[in-house]
């Protein structure tokens, strides 16, 4: 998979990827808080978000790329501290889009869930669109 700068932003960590299946997480710390002092909804969907393309990248074919159609989230419970744990793997994949499902842990938890859909496709080479 490819390394792309996003997460070391947020300090999050890609701890397994495989083929249809990822584990990340984040520490949770005083950057990660909204003005109420709990972690902002936003790093949350940032897990998911990147666990559900870190899952599903490894199952494309040579040229291939995935986009993000769209991401239901589902919070749950607050986050004032902890590890983050958000387990993603694939629910389907189809020739042009596929679904995955996110499950977010602090301990054994669960605070928050997505689900998401993706595109899949090939950036054409002469125009760089798809």
């Amino acid at each position: 998979m490819m390394k792309h700068p996003f997460p070391d932003l947020i300090d999050m960590v890609m701890e397994k990827s495989e083929p249809g299946w990822s584990t990340n997480s984040i520490r949770i710390g005083d950057k990660h808080m909204n003005t109420n002092n709990v972690a902002h909804g936003a790093v949350l969907y940032a897990l998911a978000d990147t666990g559900m393309g870190s899952a599903l990248y490894p199952t494309l074919e040579q040229g291939q790329v995935c986009a993000t159609i769209e991401i239901k989230m589902s919070y749950f419970k607050p986050v004032f501290a902890g590890k983050v744990v958000c387990q993603t793997k694939m629910v389907n994949k189809g020739k042009t889009i596929a679904n995955l499902e996110s499950r977010l842990f602090v301990d054994d938890v669960l605070v928050a869930q997505a689900n998401g859909n993706y595109a899949i496709f090939r950036i054409r080479s002469d125009s760089g669109s798809p």
